[in-house]
């Protein structure tokens, strides 16, 4: 797989009156995806947006639309996401009791799959599902809001994960805290 990096800024710090227009903005700038945080007030205690409003900013933007789905249970809205237009669809590894079944969804809607590790889930959660993912969003910092501090202990788990994917084609998301000084040591 090849080692280029990818940059997908989330919108949770946009201006949402404008959602449309900063994704248009951020794509311009020269993003590869566009990371949409997705939460439900109940496995994260933020509340942010769903399908509606991914599919009211889907027409303005090619970019992948990288769907963060901080939700539980996360199956019953798979086809929603879907239908309103994330190109990818990450769920947590702690969100529902069948993580198997969940990326055999998303992958039967089309879709790439993506599994997220909270700061404290261990890898080993993930090792079963490996050759069903295209992504691991690994978090750096615990999940629910922006502007976060990076949570430096994770740097390990960022290798080990690494060490787990071995050749497979599988992109690793950081997902937290990350800026021009933490970037380089994941």
């Amino acid at each position: 797989m090849s080692k280029k990096t990818l940059i997908a800024p989330s919108v949770l710090a946009s201006d949402f009156s404008k959602l449309g227009d900063e994704v248009e903005a951020v794509a311009a700038a020269g993003a590869d995806w566009i990371h949409l945080d997705v939460m439900d007030g109940h496995f994260v205690p933020n509340i942010t947006f769903g399908p509606p409003v991914i599919k009211a900013i889907r027409n303005r933007t090619k970019a992948f639309f990288d769907c963060h789905l901080m939700i539980a249970p996360a199956d019953p809205y798979l086809a929603a996401f879907a239908e309103a237009g994330c190109d990818g669809m990450t769920v947590h590894a702690e969100a529902g009791p069948h993580l198997d079944r969940s990326l055999q969804t998303i992958k039967s809607l089309g879709k790439k799959a993506g599994v997220s590790l909270n700061p404290a889930t261990p890898e080993t959660a993930i090792e079963y599902v490996l050759d069903r993912l295209d992504l691991i969003l690994i978090m750096t910092v615990n999940p629910g809001f922006g502007g976060q501090a990076f949570i430096p202990a994770i740097v390990d788990k960022v290798k080990r994960v690494k060490a787990l994917i071995g050749n497979r084609p599988i992109h690793i998301e950081i997902d937290g805290g990350v800026s021009a000084e933490t970037a380089p040591l994941v």
